[in-house]
């Protein structure tokens, strides 16, 4: 990790995005939330909404961002809120949102993924979850850039996970097509690549006045665990110790995405409410992989995405 003064906050594990937003007055700001219909995506937007924001669910199924959307507005009284539908894992799907936005961007929530699938790939023939989590996002947020920088001080938060630490990216088999798959593998390649997004994204875009993190949420049960067997998740409690409600794992990413306490703060990589500490194999769980900071592989990803971007685009063109 680079040195710097680690951000530290009075919040932890267990405060809930409601407490991390207190005070915080987001009206006139306008947000997108991806995967914002289930899990900690419903909290993250409500919690934006009840601050005052207009806030876009940018969702699969448009029936149930529309549900999520009304039940936003019941708890908050914010009637500003979209439907927008996005498929991340569709190229065409990405162009379409991004081509339909208009006018400034203040946060942007990268919060939608999948995880430990089978062996599932896109028409491009993109490994699933690099597509969806990485490339998908990836994809979203330049193609969002001139927004974030018409805005004042945007902010985006690319959600990553624990998992990470497993495995960095291998850029001579990204979409395991040589190796055997291993979900676990796939989906910590696919979150190391969300840091490294962020890493490389926030040094382009500081001089943009946009900030650029990656954020844990924590242990959740939520349809991301779905592909999980019961082994796999009583392997998880053993290693995380007790799951977080949804509101507590929304926590980390509105801090991240709006508290004053990490204005100007980009590059980093948050858990529990704070910049993590550097990993250490065989210490406690938690703490942030030299392999996800490391700005060359950064810049490399970036190279690597953008022509794969490219590659899609041709080929839908064609």
């Amino acid at each position: 990790m680079t040195e710097h003064a680690r951000i530290t906050t009075p919040f932890d594990a267990r405060s809930t995005a409601a407490e991390v937003i207190a005070g915080v007055d987001l009206t006139g700001r306008r947000a997108i939330v991806t995967g914002a219909s289930s899990g900690i995506g419903v909290e993250t937007a409500r919690a934006l909404a009840g601050a005052g924001a207009e806030v876009t669910l940018a969702v699969r199924d448009v029936a149930a961002g529309e549900r999520t959307a009304e039940d936003i507005t019941a708890t908050t009284g914010n009637k500003n809120l979209a439907v927008a539908p996005l498929d991340l894992a569709d190229q065409a799907s990405v162009a379409a949102f991004t081509a339909a936005w208009d006018g400034p961007l203040h946060v942007l929530v990268n919060n939608a993924g999948v995880m430990m699938t089978p062996e599932w790939r896109t028409p491009e023939g993109w490994e699933t979850q690099f597509a969806t989590n990485h490339l998908g996002h990836f994809a979203l947020t330049t193609g969002l850039h001139p927004a974030l920088a018409a805005a004042d001080r945007a902010r985006v938060v690319a959600l990553s996970s624990r998992g990470h630490v497993r495995a960095g990216v291998d850029f001579d088999d990204i979409h395991f097509l040589t190796r055997p798959y291993d979900p676990v593998v796939a989906y910590a390649q696919s979150k190391s690549a969300v840091v490294l997004f962020a890493v490389e994204a926030n040094r382009r875009w500081a001089a943009d006045g946009i900030t650029v993190n990656a954020a844990h949420p924590g242990p959740i049960l939520s349809n991301l665990t779905r592909h999980m067997s019961k082994a796999d998740l009583d392997a998880a409690v053993a290693a995380e110790g007790a799951f977080k409600t949804p509101q507590q794992g929304a926590a980390t990413a509105v801090l991240v995405a709006t508290s004053p306490l990490v204005e100007g703060v980009g590059g980093r990589y948050f858990e529990d409410c704070e910049e993590a500490v550097r990993y250490v194999p065989g210490d406690a769980p938690g703490g942030v992989a030299d392999h996800a900071l490391d700005p060359e592989a950064a810049a490399r990803l970036w190279r690597v995405s953008e022509e794969m971007i490219e590659s899609s685009q041709a080929s839908r063109s064609a």
